[in-house]
């Protein structure tokens, strides 16, 4: 087994390689990282098509156990709207389209209510 080197981070973010997917396109997975374990799979990016919320990483097999991989994050997810701190608060019905000069156009047609 190997030392962990000095330059080597402290955190850790793991994947482990099972088995194909159904449509064999891609690769079922176990992810370790702090405070996290997670079942997945993982699938090869393709040029034009978006990722849709995932997560675009790189994997580096280990020499000593190829099915472990480092992962690399190339791109985080975008995170949810419910959870982002600066989401504004959720509304229901249509726009509030009614301007003060809308208003006063109105009044000025339709008089005061």
């Amino acid at each position: 087994m190997k030392a962990m080197s000095e330059d080597a981070p402290n955190k850790f973010d793991v994947v482990l390689l099972h088995s194909p997917t159904e449509d064999g396109a891609g690769v079922r997975v176990v992810r370790a990282r702090p405070g996290q374990l997670e079942a997945g799979e993982v699938r090869p990016a393709k040029d034009g098509q978006p990722l849709n919320g995932a997560e675009l990483v790189t994997l580096k097999p280990r020499e000593d156990a190829p099915q472990l991989c480092d992962v690399e994050v190339l791109h985080a997810r975008e995170p949810r709207a419910e959870k982002r701190a600066d989401a504004a608060p959720a509304r229901s019905g249509p726009a509030q389209v009614a301007t003060r000069a809308y208003r006063k156009q109105w009044d000025r047609v339709f008089g005061k209510n």
